[in-house]
Formats: structure tokens, C-alpha cells, sequence
């Protein structure tokens, strides 16, 4: 008598979405390979999961497209079971198990042990800090915290992500020592928001704290900071960022206006003269730090004059690195009671502007680098290129420091030391110290950028 071949399924993980969903799309990757499923992030599988983003309407839009894709490629046989989880199905799931109802399950963002139910896997309590990272192996995503209490009138994430909740810093050291035994290098800490980590746990801002234990750990050489907010900052973090050489002089810090009008209906809690004060404090305390900040044009309500009240603000203040977002308007959100009166093209037009503006500053202050010498890690071997960071630059996002592979071997996850020879508005390039031969510059090769991509960058 024949039996019927068992076929061994293989699990393909796509995320969408901020790095937060990098890091959850790890953690549902460990607990699968330590049930020992076959499991890949974005090549070819027969079941595969959708880690969606629901932030704002491109993001929804582009998380739609997935899964109809998915679905299709299901209907033509090519994979046996569509899953869906995250943002967007934890925000939309009664509509979306009614508008594409060929998907076999929808999970929230806090549905993990029912999703690895659903694949045959069980939620493994022991395996907490394990992941299997999808970066490249020098640098590592560590979420500290999870939701968010802020009231900002444009943002759902408390509506997907719900509130905060801070991880205790045993765990985030122990999380750490793992990804340093693999290999990694550099962490760069995320959640909803850094400064209030801690309030939940130890009744104070701990984030300081967090950072003088997380130096200790070896093997790590880098620790990035992402998504501060501003009001309520804890300044004792930059005591720890100057004092601790392994705190990189380099801080995330969404200001999204600057308007008192624009920044009052936002709820964003702080004011002008507020923020400026702010950020002449970062300065004076840690006088190398960069800065890295967003802003969104087109909210509800802003008129010519508040526009031009941000675009003098970003001109003046020189931020080394920003992003422009255009305004979405969002279901069940405070600012979703406005009328969304700024029409799109007028969005599109001042994201523009404000890029340009940038555009420039980033050129002019990436000149000042030319001849300079920096430590930079090396991501990743692209075309003709070794491709780097500075301290001053995260990954995906900010400057990269382009190194030409026809001229030089470099190690990737190692760093190395770079002088810039040639500097462009969100590009460098350079050589290894160690083999400088007097030449300068690389010529004028210049990677061609689409435009799409180069605004991306700073966003």
C-alpha cells in the first residue's frame, strides 16, 4: 500500500513597515526555526506571512498590494497558504477578512503565539532575546519598548501598537549579549518612543540607565538612538552619550512642524521657542552630535504663513539629516475631525520644498568632510562599491560612505578607517587610510540615483 508523501512546508516571511516590524518579523522567524520549520524572510515559500504596515495611506496601500499579490499567487497554486499579520490587520481586520476573504488568517500585532499556532509552531517563553536577524550581520535592530502614550492628533500607532510598555533592562542586555555573540556590532534602539522608556516599569525616565548597562555589553562597539520625542526628553542621556564612546554622537528626534498654530492642533505638547531652546541644548552638551529629524507639510489647517514659518526654521537650523512627509489623514485619529483642506498637490509641492532646502544643507555640510578621516563600518558590497557608515549615519536612511571595490578590499562588518575624498548631497566617498597613496578623490564617478531614491534617503 502507497503512503502519501508528507510535503515539508517552507515558511517565507515578507515585512513591510519601519523597523519595528524588522524586529518582529525576527522574532516570529526565531520561534518558527526553533520549532524547526523551515523558514526564509522574502525569497520563495509555499505558506507565506505578510507583516503589513498600516502607518499611513502609501504604507496601507503598498501592504494591499502584498496580499493581493499573495492571494493571486495562491489562486495560480504557486504558494498553499497566504497569513497575515501586523499593523494593518491588527486596524483594518473585520474589513479586510471581508474585501480579500482568500487570505486563510488574520492576527493583530500582539497575536504572535496564535499565528505560530496557526503555522504549527509553538510560542516558546524560553526563547525570549532570540531572533533571526535579517540585517546584514554587523548591525541589529533592539526594540526597548512596545506602544506608545503620546496623543499626537495625526498618529494611530496607539491604535495598532496600543500603549507603552517598556522591556526591563535584564532582558534588553541579555537580548543584547545574544546579537554580540553572532557578530553584532552595532544596536540601534528603537520603540514609539525612547524618552519615555522606563516611566512604566521604574517610575522615572530610565533610558540613561538603559544605555550604562548596554555599554558594558562586549562586543558591542556602536549604540544608535531612534525616535526621541521631545518634550519630556531626558537630558541625563546625553551625559551618557558624551561621556560613553559607545554611544554614537547621534540622535533620531521626530519634531514634525515647528508652527505654534500647527504644532498646538498636533498635540505635540511643545512650542517654537520650546524646541529651538531644545536643540541649542543638544548642541552645546554634545557639540559633534547629528541630528535627525521628520516633518510633515499638508497637516489640516496650514496656511501659507505657517509654511513659510517652517521653512525659515529648517533653513536656520541645519539639521544633518530630515525627511518630509506629506500628511495623511487617518480614520479614528484626533486630527481625522479636521478637514483635510490642503490639497495633495500643494502637500507634494511643500515636501519638495523642504527637501530642497535640505538637499542643499546636506551638500554644504557634507563638503566640510572632504579631507576628514572617520571610522566607518562597512554594510555591504554593492556594484562597483564597498558601502560604509559613520557614526553619524544610519542604515537606509542617512549618508553612506562609498568606497570603490576596483581600487580597494575592504572586510564588510568589520570598521575601518576612511578619508573622504569627494562628497555629494547624501553620498561620500572615500579610501582606506592605510593605503592612501597621495591621489585624491575617486574621479567623478557618481552612482546614479533616481530622484525617488535620493528623497527617500532622508526620510
Amino acid at each position: 500500500m502507497r503512503t502519501k508523501s508528507l510535503k515539508k512546508n517552507k515558511i517565507n516571511v515578507v515585512t513591510l513597515g519601519c523597523s519595528k516590524n524588522v524586529y518582529d518579523s525576527e522574532v516570529l522567524m526565531g520561534q518558527l526555526r526553533a520549532n524547526d520549520k523551515e523558514v526564509v524572510h522574502e525569497e520563495e515559500g509555499n505558506v507565506v506571512v505578510i507583516n503589513t504596515c498600516g502607518f499611513i495611506a502609501n504604507a496601507k496601500e503598498e501592504s494591499v498590494n502584498t496580499i493581493l499579490e499573495y492571494v493571486q499567487r495562491k489562486k495560480a497554486g504557486e504558494v498553499d497558504k497566504v497569513f497575515v499579520t501586523g499593523c494593518l490587520s491588527e486596524r483594518y481586520k473585520p474589513d479586510l477578512q471581508k474585501e480579500i476573504p482568500d487570505v486563510d488568517e488574520y492576527f493583530g500585532t500582539s497575536e504572535l503565539p496564535n499565528l505560530l499556532k496557526a503555522l504549527g509552531a509553538d510560542y516558546k517563553h524560553e526563547l525570549i532575546g532570540e531572533r533571526l536577524v535579517t540585517t546584514p550581520k554587523n548591525y541589529a535592530y533592539l526594540k526597548i519598548a512596545e506602544g506608545c502614550d503620546r496623543p499626537c492628533s495625526f498618529c494611530a500607532i496607539p491604535l495598532m501598537r496600543g500603549k507603552h510598555r517598556s522591556k526591563p533592562i535584564a532582558e534588553l542586555v541579555n537580548e543584547s549579549e545574544k546579537l554580540a555573540a553572532k557578530g553584532v556590532k552595532e544596536l540601534i534602539l528603537i520603540a514609539q518612543d525612547l524618552t519615555y522608556y522606563g516611566l512604566d516599569l521604574y517610575k522615572k525616565r530610565n533610558l540613561a540607565e538603559l544605555l550604562e548597562n548596554l555599554v558594558q555589553v562586549e562586543g558591542i562597539e556602536w549604540i544608535r538612538l531612534h525616535y526621541a520625542f521631545p518634550t519630556g526628553f531626558p537630558m541625563d542621556v546625553l551625559d551618557v552619550m558624551k561621556r560613553e564612546p559607545k554611544i554614537c554622537n547621534y540622535l533620531d528626534i521626530p519634531l514634525q512642524h515647528i508652527s505654534d498654530s500647527i504644532l498646538k492642533s498636533m498635540r505635540r505638547g511643545t512650542t517654537q521657542a520650546k524646541t529651538t531652546k531644545l536643540l541649542q541644548e543638544f548642541r552645546a552638551a554634545v557639540p559633534r552630535m547629528t541630528i535627525r529629524t521628520t516633518l510633515i507639510v499638508g497637516y489640516p489647517g496650514e496656511t501659507e504663513d505657517d509654511f513659510q514659518t517652517l521653512k525659515n526654521w529648517v533653513t536656520a537650523m541645519r539639521f544633518e539629516r530630515l525627511g518630509c512627509f506629506t500628511y495623511s489623514h487617518e480614520e479614528d485619529t484626533h486630527a481625522y475631525n479636521l478637514e483635510d483642506d490642503v490639497p495633495e498637490e500643494i502637500k507634494q509641492e511643500r515636501a519638495n520644498e523642504i527637501m530642497e532646502i535640505q538637499s542643499q544643507i546636506s551638500w554644504e555640510l557634507n563638503q566640510e568632510k572632504i579631507g576628514k578621516t572617520f571610522r566607518c563600518i562597512i554594510d555591504r558590497k554593492e556594484g562597483n562599491y564597498f558601502v560604509g557608515r559613520t557614526e553619524f549615519d544610519s542604515p537606509d536612511v542617512d549618508n553612506e560612505v562609498l568606497i570603490d571595490a576596483a581600487k580597494f578590499y575592504l572586510k564588510q562588518g568589520e570598521f575601518t578607517d576612511i578619508k573622504i575624498t569627494e562628497a555629494a548631497d547624501f553620498d561620500l566617498y572615500g579610501e582606506p587610510c592605510m593605503v592612501l597613496n597621495g591621489k585624491t578623490g575617486l574621479g567623478h564617478h557618481r552612482r546614479e540615483r533616481k530622484e525617488s531614491v535620493r528623497f527617500a534617503k532622508n526620510s
